[in-house]
């Protein structure tokens, strides 16, 4: 939409919102849209488009027609919009409602429904219903949805388009064209499901998002409609968690302590002194079975393509005795990772941008359907807050002050139609501090659109998992209150659930956060994967943090002197060792968005990702990114350690790999094809 496109359909929508009886298509066409070149047709079709543009904002255009007269006399017709029925009802919220809310908010990490969830709580803001909440201290869940795939599918079921996709079936291991109805999208043992209707075999089928190995194309032309009163989180109920299986693996002596905790017994075998920190190491093998220098270990496990994903980043250092399909699952993704490493490199150009602090953004270009509905936005926002300098709007709504200046003058010069001065949008920022006088009944935000009330209603049923949040009523309350505000939008929330994020060792939880509330120092034992070591540590807690059901503290660590997220499942022990915190977090510091924080003197690394792996761009905080012809992209991301990348790139199995420095990009390729080796011998 050009910006001229975005002029017409605000000032078409002052006119169609200022209007009792309603406007004449012929008066519209003098009035709003100055056309005097093209025919009945032409122009038809352009007011139409502009209508369901319109409708996508929230403004439902209603049609009136003059007693006596039918409806294919355009004459006849006239055009307007109700006042009331296109605005968000009222919402008042306690202060503990407010908190709970934002929480719920604040939620998702990135992607589309991390959009949605902003633009949910700056409807809120400009209605006046949203003053600053006092968030719980040093406390904050997140849920980061599962790479492109997710956005894709979320896209398609809100807009009820089918899709299509490449899936790995679980039972037969084979791999498949799907052409399926998408119903629903939800996490379930900590995996996500797309639930919907496969047409091929005519009936509902559960889709783990793992098991795509293609991107999903969507198919716009064709409608699809759920099943009335459908509930994912209801359907996902039904699922039943896979059986414990055992599997057996050859492992490097010495090495991959964290595969070792997990391992039993296999057989009453003498076996040697375990690794520091590994509990059970089953079977020492000296020029027999698993060959020297390698220990057997029988591993439980419940999904062969999870535990194949972990063995496949281990590399040389693991081989797969059984079962088969685990062995075919950790081959298939080393083999994939080994093609994509062979396949001719694109040419590595990014457009010269000025780095900044934070990670580069990924995803599409802002556009002026982005700014109409930013500026439907900021209209009722300025309404609420007069005086606030331009530099505080610019910030609530993510811009810069020179993008904020270019909608205030878009919207400076829009108004009734061959309407007076006093008759168009006024708003003042000579002093750079904003007011608005004349708001032409723009002054109320728009109802929640199917992804915003999603965002918010799916979030606040996530926190359920939050004892201390369940516990209160204010989460119950806040739920019923934004159901009212949604409507007809509220309901289609049910086509998604978010997972768990309550955490497995409430106990160590617990520690951290009264560590936090009371400034003392912790010790703790601390187990890395990517060092295989356990090491024991002195820190300053800051806050705690999670992505979806793992939790992360954030901490001072002063045996590293720096700042380090330490994922609670891996703290083996944990206590106050008497002394305060040397380094206690301000009160301006916000709550974590990175798990590291890249230096000025880490390795630049610049990578491949497909179309399926591009959500990785934004795990790892790219700095640039390009897009590829495609639909892949280039991105160059800051490693402090490097020697785990080949893990990396064999775990995500032919969605990453490695183009410069060209010595990584080597170890890397040299990893994978050691791991292969094993199988093919």
């Amino acid at each position: 939409m050009s910006a001229s496109r975005t002029e017409r359909l605000l000032n078409l929508l002052i006119a169609l919102l200022n209007t009792r009886y309603g406007l004449r298509r012929s008066e519209l066409r003098q009035k709003v849209y100055h056309d005097t070149t093209s025919n009945d047709i032409s122009f038809g079709r352009m007011f139409e488009r502009d209508k369901s543009e319109l409708r996508q904002f929230g403004f439902e255009v209603e049609t009136v027609l003059d007693l006596g007269w039918g409806s294919d006399d355009p004459a006849t017709t006239r055009y307007r919009i109700g006042k009331e029925s296109n605005r968000l009802p009222d919402v008042s919220l306690t202060p503990g409602e407010r908190t709970v809310l934002i929480l719920a908010a604040r939620l998702w990490e990135q992607a589309a429904l991390g959009s949605a969830a902003v633009n949910a709580v700056r409807k809120l803001q400009a209605a006046g219903e949203l003053p600053d909440a006092e968030l719980p201290a040093g406390v904050q869940p997140r849920i980061r949805p599962a790479g492109q795939a997710f956005e894709d599918l979320l896209a398609a079921i809100h807009a009820q388009h089918p899709v299509s996709f490449r899936y790995l079936a679980g039972s037969t291991g084979k791999e498949e064209e799907r052409l399926v109805e998408p119903w629903g999208l939800g996490s379930r043992f900590g995996q996500w499901y797309l639930v919907g209707q496969d047409r091929t075999r005519g009936a509902k089928r559960f889709f783990r998002l793992s098991r795509l190995t293609s991107a999903v194309t969507i198919l716009d032309k064709e409608p699809t409609t759920a099943p009335a009163g459908f509930n994912v989180r209801a359907e996902l109920a039904g699922l039943h968690e896979l059986p414990v299986r055992s599997a057996v693996v050859d492992v490097q002596a010495g090495r991959l302590l964290g595969l070792r905790k997990r391992a039993t017994a296999a057989a009453p075998a003498a076996a040697p002194a375990a690794a520091p920190g590994a509990e059970r190491v089953v079977e020492s093998v000296a020029g027999a079975g698993p060959g020297a220098g390698r220990d057997r270990l029988t591993v439980p496990f419940r999904d062969a393509g999870t535990l194949g994903e972990e063995l496949a980043s281990y590399g040389p250092r693991v081989l797969v005795v059984s079962p088969p399909e685990l062995a075919t699952a950790v081959r298939r993704r080393l083999a994939a990772a080994a093609r994509f490493a062979a396949a001719p490199a694109p040419a590595v150009a990014f457009a010269e941008v000025f780095r900044q602090a934070g990670p580069a953004k990924r995803g599409r270009k802002r556009t002026s359907e982005d700014q109409l509905k930013r500026m439907l936005q900021l209209v009722p926002f300025l309404v609420h807050n007069q005086g606030l300098h331009i530099s505080e709007v610019a910030a609530t709504f993510g811009v810069t002050r020179k993008e904020l200046e270019e909608d205030l003058r878009i919207l400076i010069c829009s108004g009734l139609p061959e309407g007076y001065p006093d008759e168009l949008l006024d708003i003042q920022w000579d002093d750079d501090h904003v007011f608005i006088s004349q708001d032409l009944e723009l002054n109320r935000p728009v109802r929640f659109t199917v992804e915003e009330a999603c965002a918010l209603l799916t979030g606040l049923e996530t926190l359920n998992g939050l004892p201390e949040l369940a516990e209160g009523s204010a989460l119950e309350s806040v739920t019923l209150k934004l159901m009212a505000a949604a409507g007809k939008e509220g309901l289609k929330a049910a086509s998604f659930s978010g997972p768990e994020v309550g955490p497995e060792n409430s106990a160590t939880l617990a520690t951290a956060r009264e560590a936090i509330r009371t400034g003392a120092q912790l010790r703790l034992t601390y187990f890395s994967p990517q060092r295989d070591t356990v090491s024991e540590r002195d820190v300053d807690p800051r806050r705690l943090y999670s992505l979806d059901n793992t939790w992360y503290l954030e901490a001072y660590c002063h045996s590293a002197q720096g700042l380090r997220n330490f994922r609670l499942d891996r703290i083996e022990t944990l206590q106050p060792n008497g002394r305060p915190v040397s380094r206690a977090a301000g009160p301006a510091d916000g709550f974590p968005v990175k798990l590291f924080t890249p230096n000025d003197d880490d390795t630049l690394v610049v990578v491949e990702l497909t179309r399926r792996g591009a959500g990785l761009a934004d795990d790892y905080y790219a700095e640039r990114t390009a897009a590829l012809p495609d639909g892949g992209m280039l991105a160059e991301i800051r490693f402090g350690s490097t020697d785990w990348l080949p893990m990396f790139v064999a775990q995500h199995g032919g969605t990453v790999r490695i183009l410069a420095p060209v010595a990584l990009a080597e170890a890397a390729r040299e990893w994978i094809d050691a791991a292969l080796a094993q199988y093919e011998d």
